[in-house]
């Protein structure tokens, strides 16, 4: 059989170090007819796959543009400091910033945090990405600050890293178009809050309650009949030669 509907999908984007295995792995089991796409983008990229319509909805790194998109927070990264294993942060548990002061410490052009003032001494170069920065790092010729996930995306077996305290911190979150908030969407924002498979939270559930509201406000009320041997009210005594006089004998004249 051909010409038949494509099935439907639903698109999430998701930047480096963001993980929706757990969410993607709920959307199967509980729509398996509907398709979940993974479109992998950088942070930078994100708002723009979002608004040209390449992805319904993202995994994305705060803060957005709340003007046109809507955005659940999801959680807060800690913030690390990527060293060579042999480095003598190595020993501590965790760094403060102040520690930095005298480290050379790059800031890729793809860096996630809003610095007042970046610590440390500046780098020869600005590395393109936190990839080429961990490059440099491993090179021992600086050091890095990231989200503990993208420290754990890049792992080296020369490299580490230790919490970094009093530092900016990077938050997650599910964004989509404010404006395309389609019943695909509320499905995911229902998985990622935790919604029951049985929920009537929704917006799917509400349109089908409007739906059955409407029907019931169109159905045509039933007619009512008069009970027998009640009248209707509309005849009348000329109509058929008058009402019979039932039972009894006649009158005898006077």
């Amino acid at each position: 059989m051909t010409g038949s509907a494509a099935s439907p999908s639903f698109r999430l984007a998701y930047v480096p170090g963001a993980t929706p295995a757990k969410w993607v792995r709920i959307w199967r089991e509980r729509f398996p007819e509907t398709t979940l796409d993974l479109v992998a983008v950088s942070a930078a990229e994100v708002p723009d796959v979002l608004r040209g319509g390449d992805a319904d909805a993202g995994l994305v790194r705060l803060p957005v543009d709340r003007t046109y998109f809507s955005a659940i927070p999801l959680y807060t990264e800690t913030t690390v400091v990527v060293i060579p294993k042999d480095h003598l942060f190595a020993a501590a548990d965790e760094v403060s910033v102040a520690d930095l002061a005298d480290e050379v410490l790059f800031h890729p052009l793809d860096d996630v945090f809003e610095w007042e003032r970046p610590p440390g001494k500046p780098g020869f170069e600005r590395p393109a990405t936190t990839a080429d920065a961990i490059e440099l790092v491993a090179a021992n010729v600086g050091l890095l600050v990231v989200p503990q996930s993208l420290a754990r995306l890049h792992h080296r077996k020369d490299l580490t890293y230790r919490p970094l305290t009093d530092a900016p911190q990077s938050s997650v979150a599910l964004s989509w178009p404010e404006e395309a908030t389609t019943d695909l969407v509320d499905d995911f924002i229902g998985i990622v809050r935790g919604r029951t498979a049985n929920s009537t939270r929704g917006l799917r559930a509400a349109a089908e309650q409007g739906q059955k509201q409407q029907k019931k406000a169109k159905r045509p009320e039933p007619s009512r009949k008069p009970a027998p041997g009640k009248s209707t009210g509309k005849g009348s005594r000329g109509s058929g030669g008058g009402a019979k006089r039932s039972g009894g004998k006649p009158r005898r004249r006077a």
